[in-house]
């Protein structure tokens, strides 16, 4: 079985053989809406690619419900892991596996039900409202899929093993690319058959990934003996994964009303602001790697009680997150006009303008997204997952709250300094936390 034991050799390296693979992962994730967007937008028109903006705000509310309640499950399998517990590795399988998809399924019905009135509450403009509900319909159905992918790609995670993930989502990538263009390009399937695509491709990966694991990793499948109920365990399981959902859905909740305070402003800000978002994805996922990587080696370390290589992770990831964080920032400055050009397809105009501004703006702060990033790994592999929730929502509310304020005379901008001033809070929030926890433990040794 392909398995890497993080509580042994060099740090450093263990943090970026585990964040390559994620990083990359991440990118082709962002893939997914990014080519329904691109293909829309050249084979359906301006309002349905308008309308895969405000989707994919919806959609990320609950697709990052999933992946937030995977993360939490993550640091509990590397725990468990580092300790050399797999009796109760098993046991938390079967546990996510069977509570974690219950949950998926009802949410999925529940967001399906009440989605006119969620579109109505973002003012979602009237000329967009019927392809947003149709394309949004069908991705929410295939959630359940979402949720399988993200729970197995968190178990090898937990584990050391990061590339067989990677190359089932390259094989979905290339899937959901092939599936879009028939069906929007040659079909003329629309956004719907932008969907489609999209929820074929996640049901593909969920299969996928479930088969490698079935064959090369069997000691980490639940038998018939680890089928059971174990109050302790799903308590635990249960707190954690609320706790990292609550957390990563409420980001994304902030963003959809950062989205209704786009939406009052017309077309062409939602364009632009769809097209920032597309680029801030790509732009985010070295740090977002970095976080799930540190939080994977942290856990794994406490779990083997090896507190000195906790403190060690501590600084190392740090480093390495600020420095990759300088490095989006001037990439994300100096190629703001030819990436927004590529994704929105124009070099003029209203939405070229906003998004081009928006761009410069936020990368002035983004090394502090990346800082951030790191923090949450750092608390989340300790435990201590309730801290990323408080400052995540507190920033949320701040950036939300700001951008309502200040759209109507800033444009697009608005949206880009709220967001910095609310990175700027965070991570003071989190430094205070990280500097207080680990002072605590290194006086209780």
């Amino acid at each position: 079985m392909n398995r890497k034991d993080l509580t042994q050799g060099n740090l450093s390296l263990h943090l970026i053989r585990l964040a390559l693979p994620l990083m990359l992962g991440n990118i082709l994730q962002q893939m997914y809406n990014t080519i329904a967007s691109l293909v829309v937008n050249r084979y359906a028109g301006e309002l349905e690619y308008a309308a895969t903006g405000v989707s994919s705000s919806v959609m990320n509310l609950f697709l990052f419900l999933v992946i937030g309640a995977c993360t939490g499950i993550s640091v509990l399998f590397s725990q468990e892991y580092g300790a050399g517990d797999l009796s109760a590795f098993r046991r938390q399988h079967f546990i996510s596996l069977v509570f974690g998809l219950g949950a998926t399924a009802l949410i999925s019905i529940c967001a399906i039900l009440l989605l006119p009135q969620l579109l109505d509450l973002i003012q979602t403009p009237e000329e967009l409202f019927g392809y947003t509900r149709v394309y949004l319909t069908i991705v929410l159905a295939s959630l359940p899929a979402a949720f399988l992918y993200n729970l197995y790609n968190a178990l090898l995670r937990s584990v050391g093993s990061t590339n067989a993930a990677l190359g089932v989502l390259t094989l979905s990538v290339a899937l959901n690319l092939v599936l879009s263009l028939l069906f929007v390009a040659k079909l003329g399937m629309g956004i719907a058959g932008a969907a489609w695509a999209t929820a074929i491709a996640q049901t593909f990966s969920a299969a996928a990934c479930f088969l490698y694991l079935r064959k090369t990793h069997p000691a980490l499948i639940f038998t018939r003996e680890d089928c059971r109920m174990d109050r302790e365990l799903l308590t635990r399981t249960a707190h954690f994964s609320f706790v990292t959902a609550m957390h990563q859905s409420g980001l994304y909740l902030g963003k959809l009303m950062v989205q209704g305070a786009v939406n009052s402003m017309g077309t062409a800000l939602i364009s632009a602001y769809t097209t920032t978002t597309r680029i801030e994805g790509f732009v985010n996922s070295a740090g977002d790697s970095c976080a799930a990587a540190t939080s994977v080696l942290v856990a794994q370390n406490l779990g083997a009680k090896r507190e000195d290589r906790v403190e060690e992770a501590y600084h190392k990831s740090m480093r390495i997150n600020a420095f990759l964080g300088v490095l989006c920032t001037a990439i994300l400055y100096c190629f703001a006009p030819q990436t927004t050009a590529w994704l929105l397809g124009s070099s003029s105009g209203i939405a070229f303008d906003n998004a081009v501004s928006y761009l410069r703006l936020v990368a002035l702060f983004y090394v502090l997204c990346y800082t951030g990033n790191f923090f949450v790994g750092y608390l989340d592999g300790i435990g201590r997952v309730t801290l990323p929730l408080i400052g995540a929502c507190s920033h949320i509310s701040m950036r939300a709250i700001l951008s309502w304020l200040w759209i109507g005379t800033m444009g697009l901008d608005a949206v880009a300094l709220a967001t910095g001033i609310g990175w700027v809070w965070c991570n003071f929030f989190w430094w205070v936390c990280c500097r207080y926890l680990r002072k605590k433990e290194k006086t209780s040794i």
